[in-house]
């Protein structure tokens, strides 16, 4: 019967959905069709197919071939289905007895036949492992699939590689899982950068707890180097959660190197960066700077100067963890459970409040410069910390250990004790489990209350300050939280409002 049937893998967000792929030969005049929504590298593929059957000497019959990427309502892209359909036009024509029900394909056809990789490998390999199938892959994908250790997993260079090895004349060996990597060691320490005791350790904190943290000073005075800090001071990605990050690399088509030693990401978007690269979306949705930076570091450096759009975009994912992109074609969810740290200046010019005697801002230019950071936008910072320069005596001076892997130490053991109590950090807590895993003092509610009076907190702002003096309490392996913790946490929050 000149029909086969193989099964493949699409990518709609981050799931890789199953594809059967459907080739039919049937007479008549000569044409390739392919059929299931198929965009236009899809399309191609007929031509990339042509050739590389070509090559491989068992040219395309001259029939009515049909090709049908089934669920036919959900539209397909990129060049991954090449390999199956070439197969299938072979298994189809030849009638070869190959049974390829426990197999998965998927890859990108050069007009010589060679196998070229694909985005989206990585999830591929774990929706084949799930579905109990085995899937071969491009060559080229192996560093990404290796992180999965319980999946049958074949690459390959060539679709001649891929005939032999279903004829049964070269057998593909199974990809080995990649062997354990220690985590990298981080180069950047919090020993380099001198002074800014305070807003050192803010960062001890919030690394502790997953707070979003708010750094504001003058040029130079250190605020990118402890911001650049912040993943050193974080434990290495458990398994699931590297193949979460790893995922979201390989549908991006980004390097997973660095993710590989399950070292935690880290991304820093430019000012003028627009909300859809930031947030994600496109023609068919993408994986946008606060998904590449899930369960690591997001740094926006000069925050008043992002778009505005772009920051009440952050407004959902910071509580959620996730961010819902739609588009007319289709909806994707991706993850987003990031940490927010932001730097700006004091004013337009930088040097307010500083005391090297030069001239300020105006005091309109100063109000103009902070009102582009909204009410809402601040309140979401759990820590505000100001900064002032360092003096040069100080810089000049022998390099003190700060005890950087100390703090580290202290930063996993608190959350050690945060996910025992509740299952999440700190900064995730709901207004249940705060009130019921924070029990507070009299002293401690009473301070809480005359700051609330004092600055005109909201009863988010309160929330958030309560989930920062758990945090202290943490780090210090108190089971209670006290009246120095709670005073510490609103020194940290309402010390230094704008």
């Amino acid at each position: 019967m000149p029909l086969a049937r193989l099964h493949s893998r699409g990518q709609r967000g981050m799931d890789a959905y199953e594809v059967v792929v459907e080739v039919h030969l049937a007479g008549g005049l000569p044409k390739f069709t392919i059929s299931g929504l198929p965009a236009t590298a899809v399309r191609e593929g007929g031509e990339r197919v042509r050739a590389a059957l070509q090559t491989l000497g068992s040219p395309l019959p001259a029939k009515r071939v049909t090709v049908h990427l089934g669920p036919a309502d959900i539209p397909k892209e990129g060049g991954r289905f090449d390999l199956p359909i070439a197969l299938g036009v072979l298994k189809a024509n030849e009638e070869r007895s190959w049974n390829t029900d426990q197999i998965e394909f998927i890859g990108e056809l050069a007009l010589n036949g060679e196998l070229r990789p694909v985005k989206g490998a990585l999830p591929a390999v774990l929706a084949a492992r799930d579905a109990a199938r085995s899937i071969v892959i491009p060559a080229a994908n192996a560093s990404e699939a290796r992180l999965v250790n319980d999946a049958g997993i074949y690459i390959a260079d060539s679709l001649a590689e891929v005939v032999a090895h279903l004829d049964g004349s070269l057998k593909l060996a199974p990809l080995d899982p990649a062997p354990a990597v220690a985590a990298v060691s981080n180069d950047l320490r919090l020993d380099d950068v001198r002074g800014q005791a305070e807003a050192k350790r803010a960062l001890i904190i919030a690394a502790a707890g997953g707070h979003n943290l708010l750094l504001v000073g003058p040029s130079g005075a250190g605020k990118s180097m402890l911001a650049q800090r912040l993943p050193g001071l974080l434990p290495p990605l458990a398994l699931e959660e590297m193949l979460s990050v790893a995922s979201i690399a390989s549908i991006a088509a980004r390097p997973i190197a660095e993710i590989a030693a399950a070292k935690r990401p880290f991304r820093a978007p430019h000012h003028s960066t627009s909300a859809v690269t930031l947030v994600g979306g496109g023609g068919r949705p993408r994986p946008g700077e606060i998904s590449l930076a899930h369960l690591g570091v997001l740094f926006l450096d000069e925050l008043p100067e992002f778009q505005r759009s772009a920051l009440e975009a952050l407004r959902e994912p910071l509580e959620s963890g996730t961010i819902t992109v739609s588009r007319a074609a289709e909806t994707s969810e991706f993850p987003a459970a990031f940490q927010l740290v932001a730097a700006m200046n004091p004013c337009p010019c930088g040097y307010l409040g500083d005391s090297s005697g030069r001239r300020n801002c105006p005091e309109t230019r100063v109000d103009q410069y902070r009102s582009r950071l909204s009410g809402p936008r601040l309140d979401r910072f759990d820590l505000q910390v100001g900064m002032s320069r360092v003096p040069l005596t100080q810089v000049t001076t022998e390099f003190s250990d700060d005890n950087s892997n100390e703090a580290a130490s202290a930063v996993a053991s608190a959350r050690e004790q945060q996910l025992a109590r509740g299952r999440l950090l700190n900064a995730r807590l709901g207004d249940r489990q705060l009130w019921r895993d924070i029990p507070l003092s009299s002293e401690a509610r009473k301070l809480l209350i005359q700051a609330s009076e004092r600055w005109r907190l909201s009863v988010r702002s309160c929330t958030r300050i309560l989930k920062v003096a758990r945090t202290i309490a943490d780090l210090e392996a108190a089971d209670d939280v006290h009246l120095p913790h709670v005073a510490e946490a609103i020194q940290l929050r309402c010390g230094n409002l704008l």
